[in-house]
């Protein structure tokens, strides 16, 4: 089977928070976009760490243990970070997700620069593309 890119699959419009920004604005976000994750970028745009569901989630029972809901993302978002390259094999980052299980986007990196983000979904419609002939994109 050909090599198939990340970038070929990877969204590049990719909804990014601040370690700064309010949970309650996140969780507005990410359901807006209906994304699982975001990444978090410091003032620099390096990435430091990963905003999924789950971190608001904890946040928000959290805060109603301790009579505290909300706060900011950098007190709640995963700082241990799995990434990927654009030309990455997506089939090798499929994998490498599986063996870390890792339940987040993975976001893509070129250098030190985000540059897109993947996703189960992304990768997974890769795979029901393959299955139905269709080349990829």
């Amino acid at each position: 089977m050909k090599s198939i890119k990340v970038k070929d699959y990877m969204n590049d419009y990719v909804l990014k928070f601040s370690p700064t920004d309010d949970m309650y604005r996140a969780i507005e976000g990410l359901r807006q976009r209906d994304v699982s994750s975001a990444p978090v970028l410091d003032k620099d745009g390096r990435l430091v760490g990963m905003l999924s569901q789950w971190c608001c989630l904890r946040s928000l029972v959290h805060g109603s243990y301790f009579e505290e809901v909300g706060g900011q993302i950098g007190d709640f978002m995963q700082t241990e970070l799995v990434t990927a390259g654009p030309d990455d094999d997506i089939v090798d980052v499929a994998e490498m997700l599986v063996e870390r299980q890792w339940h987040h986007g993975v976001p893509i990196m070129d250098g030190e620069r985000l540059v897109g983000m993947l996703s189960c979904s992304d990768i997974l419609t890769m795979v029901n593309e393959f299955e139905k002939g269709k080349p990829p994109k």
